[in-house]
């Protein structure tokens, strides 16, 4: 067969990937919170519940986590695709994110410090419990203290995220991650449970 590859240099191609946006506040008196786009985040440990996400050490929010020990992963939709844009290539030290863009914060029960994003679809309200020194970024690793997902993604007590046409990252390029090839096992479901499973999915 041939080598129809392309080699590049080592590089962090993994793709896609989560785009979030991560809410996060100082700890003094009148700090004001602050939202930092994130493409490098992702679940490290399920007992507890981890996740991880990689800040640079010179942004805005980096302190921020650092100080209080505590950030919120938002899931971002479709909507608000261009507010995770802006919240990326602009610093918090120069603009009001959260009025530029219409966003709410929201105060979260788990956390002294950090809000979420009223208006993004998901939130995990995250405490920090490791941070691992890379290089060129820190990986803040929380555990994840609290989780409020919208209404509208349940039917019943079946939670469907895809309902929520969240947005991942691919080398570059926000894509849409809502259309639903399968289920965790369906390679191995009977045909019946198969055909009943992805009904659920129609659109």
């Amino acid at each position: 067969m041939a080598n129809n590859f392309r080699e590049f240099n080592p590089c962090t191609l993994l793709a896609p990937v989560p785009a979030v946006m991560v809410s996060c506040c100082g700890v003094q008196a009148g700090a004001k919170p602050n939202i930092i786009t994130v493409a490098w985040a992702g679940t490290v440990n399920s007992e507890p519940p981890m996740v991880s996400v990689s800040v640079r050490k010179n942004r805005f929010s980096h302190h921020m986590i650092s100080e209080s020990g505590e950030f919120v992963v938002n899931l971002v939709d479709e909507a608000h695709c261009k507010a995770l844009d802006f919240c990326g290539v602009r610093s918090g030290k120069d603009v009001d994110k959260w009025a530029h863009c219409g966003l709410t914060p929201l105060p979260v029960k788990e956390l002294d410090h950090a809000p979420a994003i009223a208006e993004c679809p998901a939130y995990l309200a995250c405490k920090v419990r490791q941070v691992l020194e890379l290089g060129s970024h820190d990986m803040f690793i929380g555990e994840v203290v609290g989780v409020q997902v919208r209404e509208e993604m349940f039917e019943g007590t079946a939670l469907h995220l895809e309902r929520a046409g969240l947005v991942t990252y691919n080398h570059g390029v926000y894509q849409r991650a809502a259309d639903v090839l399968g289920f965790f096992g369906y390679s191995v479901a009977r045909p019946e449970v198969l055909e009943r499973r992805m009904k659920v999915y129609e659109k």
